[in-house]
């Protein structure tokens, strides 16, 4: 399955990417999943995608729950919480 992958603010930053497109082995269905997959890269993907920094996912535009499963050619987005004031 191919998914595109999109990176916002300072996930962005560190990555040195705003976009990628991924062929995912079969046992990646979900959003944790691709997470997960992505933190194998090692380095700075490791770091900036650990379960210990709080992210936003989102799946085809739409916030989501890392449980939520991919379908070919979605788009998985990961982004820093927002705050304003």
């Amino acid at each position: 399955m191919k998914i595109q992958c999109r990176f916002f603010a300072s996930v962005r930053e560190v990555l040195g990417t705003s976009a990628e497109e991924i062929e995912l082995p079969p046992e990646v269905r979900t959003v944790g999943a691709v997470r997960a997959f992505l933190r194998q890269r090692g380095g700075v993907w490791d770091e900036v995608l650990s379960d210990q920094k709080l992210l936003r996912t989102a799946y085809n535009q739409q916030m989501c729950a890392a449980d939520t499963v991919l379908t070919d050619q979605c788009e998985v987005a990961f982004f820093p919480p927002v705050t304003g004031g």
